[in-house]
């Protein structure tokens, strides 16, 4: 059994569709949307005002919560499996905004686990 997982963490807009190779895939529409903010709309969920929107409220955090040891126990489950890789593909509308900020955080979570991890923002600009 290899000691740690081959992990792709990446955001991505239903708009365009899921990236077909996802191994999980999680749905963060349910999340404040920046877009409707105007002077949020052109940027994207790598900038702090963004991912603050989005992570920093009381669905935010409680999601955050929750996905943080759901997201080790996957990890260790896989690894348990013996299973070499996973991808945690995560959508919002265009992959700009709220996916982006979720794999952002999550990717810095990821870094203290057994994992190699490969970051993609697949749609965002």
């Amino acid at each position: 059994m290899d000691d740690r997982l081959q992990f792709t963490l990446s955001s991505f807009g239903f708009k365009v569709g899921p990236p077909p190779e996802a191994t999980h895939l999680w749905d963060v529409r349910f999340l404040p949307n920046p877009y409707w903010v105007e002077e949020m709309r052109d940027l994207t969920g790598l900038d702090p005002r963004v991912a603050a929107y989005v992570l920093d409220n009381p669905t935010g955090r409680e999601f955050l919560r929750l996905a943080r040891p759901f997201l080790a126990y996957l990890v260790e489950q896989n690894l348990a499996a013996g299973r070499p890789e996973m991808w945690l593909a995560i959508g919002c509308t265009g992959g700009q905004h709220r996916s982006v900020a979720v794999v952002e955080s999550l990717g810095r979570d990821l870094l203290s686990m057994p994992v190699d991890l490969v970051v993609r923002h697949r749609d965002c600009p």
